[in-house]
């Protein structure tokens, strides 16, 4: 009978149970999980089955981890993202969410520029953690990625953003995801890679203070190769903070977006 082991495909004999597979492939796993739950005792194995075995701790080779990915994307899906190089202009809560998301699909490269570090005021909507306050973002963000995946490409770069390095910073990303809190930094990183790149994708953001209703964050193309998602209307401002949630759907519209990018598609 054919079963998937760990999303592999593998011919056992018609009469092999759970524990079986267990004591043949992998006899020190903690947890076995069959067809989506951890089973406990011993069971019956039928073609087509789904097994996963694990032992805690114990990180995935990189080509496990790969299977196992590959058969939650897709195969398709999941080479050309591996393959993908996406560049990441700021670290706050737009950088660091939209990251976290992107190491979970796998990208391949990941380029992260900005030059600050970790303040307590940041852990109410960015992707930090208290242990790392004092720590350039970068630094942090490529510790928490690598936990994440450890096998993807995380190149931090300390670096304050200016229309000298921009492009050079980013020449070899497909994609930049502009994650500025301020609109002159956005302009600046726009105007900055259009007057290099001109067909490269910039995904951008604004509007998404407040906590209004998560619906009015969409995504708009604005133009060949520029996308913008948010409200358009909410921004920062005394008595309309930052908070987790808007911040959090937008970082992820933005992932969203490479996605269907890297994939061919129309993003908005």
């Amino acid at each position: 009978m054919l079963i998937r082991l760990n999303e592999r495909e593998t011919d056992l004999p018609a009469d092999m149970t759970l524990y079986g597979i267990r004591a043949m492939y992998k006899s020190d796993a903690d947890l076995v999980i069959l067809n989506g739950a951890p089973v406990r005792e011993d069971a019956p194995i039928a073609d087509g089955d789904r097994v996963v075995l694990i032992k805690r701790g114990e990180i995935p080779g990189r080509d496990e981890l790969e299977a196992l990915m590959a058969a939650r994307h897709t195969p398709g899906v999941h080479e050309r993202v591996k393959n993908a190089v996406v560049g990441i202009a700021g670290a706050g809560g737009l950088g660091s969410n939209a990251a976290a998301a992107l190491a979970r699909l796998g990208v391949g490269t990941i380029i992260i520029v900005d030059f600050d570090v970790v303040e307590p005021s940041n852990l109410n909507r960015q992707h930090y953690f208290v242990d790392q306050i004092g720590t350039p973002k970068v630094l942090a963000l490529a510790d928490t990625l690598r936990r994440i995946h450890p096998y993807i490409n995380v190149d931090p770069r300390i670096v304050r953003l200016d229309r000298t390095n921009c492009a050079s910073l980013f020449a070899g990303a497909d994609i930049v995801v502009e994650a500025f809190d301020g609109a002159e930094a956005k302009s600046m990183l726009v105007e900055s890679m259009a007057a290099v790149f001109p067909k490269r994708p910039v995904v951008m953001a604004s509007g998404l203070a407040g906590h209004e209703s998560g619906n009015s964050i969409i995504t708009r193309k604005i133009s060949d190769g520029m996308y913008v998602v948010g409200d358009l209307v909410n921004e920062a401002r005394p008595g309309r903070g930052l908070m987790s949630p808007r911040v959090g759907i937008a970082a992820h519209h933005q992932a969203n977006t490479v996605l269907r990018l890297l994939l061919g598609e129309t993003a908005a």
